[in-house]
């Protein structure tokens, strides 16, 4: 057991809550807008801050922010704001909740203009995760080419607290980009679930994977 712990990213071995989120979530690919969503609004929340601060407060997060309801969020109105900015349970910065409300808003505009957001956030990788192969976690770059890509993107459709480096994490996060270390055992599982695709809905010619 020491060693299948031992070889997994090095991130990961500080907790108990890390080491699940890197076996079950990290890496894995995520085609459902709503769940993307999450993760979306989280890596935003984290600018500035260690990831396990965040997934320490998920719970609160989901609780304060409707489960991540997009077309909740974006009903907030500024005595919402306001409460939410004395909540403990959540990262109590001004700049971040109302970005949490404007992204909701423009996700809203998003999937009404027909298109979704799943779709968009994975056009920047060609609707078809990378596969990287990094021996070491300190290989791993901060940003890339498709993450600038990314950022350019999002700022050009209204969204807020989307860095290159945040759109980096995020595409880490949601299984856009597989680095898992060569080492680790979740990176042959990423690339696995990352092969198997098929034709969905409303993205024709695309491919996407199975769940």
């Amino acid at each position: 057991m020491a060693k299948a712990a031992d070889s997994r990213c090095s991130w990961c071995l500080a907790s108990d809550l890390y080491r699940e989120y890197h076996d079950q979530e990290w890496g894995v690919p995520c085609y459902d807008s709503k769940e993307l969503f999450e993760l979306f609004i989280l890596e935003g929340a984290q600018a500035g801050l260690s990831w396990i601060t965040i997934l320490n407060k998920r719970e609160s997060y989901r609780r304060a922010f409707d489960q991540f309801v997009p077309e909740k969020i974006a009903r907030y109105k500024p005595a919402k704001v306001e409460k939410l900015l004395k909540d403990p349970g959540i990262v109590r910065n001004r700049l971040k909740v109302e970005a949490t409300v404007n992204n909701a808003i423009r996700y809203v505009e998003l999937e009404k203009a027909g298109q979704s957001f799943a779709e968009l956030l994975w056009s920047f990788v060609d609707y078809k995760p990378v596969q990287n192969n990094f021996s070491n976690t300190s290989d791993v770059p901060a940003k890339t080419t498709q993450s600038e890509a990314m950022s350019k993107g999002l700022k050009k459709a209204g969204f807020k607290f989307v860095g290159s480096t945040i759109c980096y994490a995020f595409m880490q996060a949601s299984g856009m980009v597989n680095d898992h270390a060569l080492h680790c055992p979740a990176h042959q599982r990423c690339t696995k679930r990352a092969a198997v695709r098929y034709m969905p809905k409303g993205w024709p010619g695309r491919l996407r994977q199975k769940k």
